[in-house]
């Protein structure tokens, strides 16, 4: 599958740390991708260029057989001596189109949006190829932003309705768990990005298994997604 039917057809979003403290990088990421998971957000603060280039190849060779995507966060000029196949951007970021021009021609932008007028921007603009929406709980991982809640959610499944193809995809983030993940479903998420609920538990393969099995069920559930799932498939993506 090309990269835009890969993102389409995602459900399970996870972002780690390089695992320096474990030091199981590579067993921890064949670890969630056999689990389920469909992509990885390498995300570490104050990590040098280097030592990310180096785990990034690591996910990336990880990823293959999967074909899993694999993002860089937040820069673009990493991304682009990665040839990365996906950068994702927060608010603070900067245009996306003059990110674009450090990524190859097939790449995808993602960008975190916490409103409903960051959402509808995020839609809107060309050079985005999805959205996350939240922290819809708090998170540790993002200490400085107020939980959004269910609303922002229901916003987006309404404003991108996930069974239509010419919707972009969009992702649930922030302090999601297998507690929590039946309300976010409810909400109209079918995509979601975690943290902790993998990367803090005793087994990770275990942990993904059980989000993706969720994930999935919701999504057969759903009667739109039977021909959403075809539609991505069979159409061209929008760069060709």
């Amino acid at each position: 599958m090309g990269l835009e039917a890969r993102l389409r057809l995602a459900r399970l979003y996870l972002c780690t740390d390089a695992r320096h403290k474990q030091g199981d990088l590579e067993s921890f990421l064949h670890a969630v991708f056999a689990g389920g998971v469909d992509i990885v957000q390498i995300r570490e603060k104050d990590m040098k260029p280097e030592a990310a280039l180096a785990a990034l190849e690591i996910a990336r060779q990880v990823a293959g057989p999967y074909q899993g995507i694999v993002c860089v966060n937040d820069s673009p000029e990493l991304a682009g001596r990665f040839q990365a196949d996906m950068l994702h951007l927060g608010q603070a970021d900067g245009s996306a189109a003059r990110a674009r021009r450090h990524l190859h021609r097939w790449a995808l932008i993602g960008r975190s949006t916490h409103a409903p007028r960051q959402a509808d921007k995020a839609i809107k603009d060309p050079n985005i190829d999805y959205f996350c929406v939240g922290p819809v709980y708090a998170t540790s991982s993002k200490p400085d932003y107020e939980p959004v809640g269910l609303d922002l959610v229901r916003y987006a499944a309404r404003k991108a309705r996930v069974g239509r193809i010419k919707s972009k995809p969009w992702f649930a983030i922030g302090g999601i768990s297998l507690d929590n993940l039946d309300e976010v479903i409810e909400a109209g998420a079918r995509r979601v990005c975690v943290v902790r609920a993998i990367t803090q538990a005793s087994d990770p393969q275990d942990a993904a298994q059980r989000l993706s099995s969720r994930l999935r069920a919701a999504w057969n559930a759903d009667p739109a997604m039977e021909r959403y799932t075809f539609q991505a498939l069979s159409e061209p993506a929008s760069r060709a």
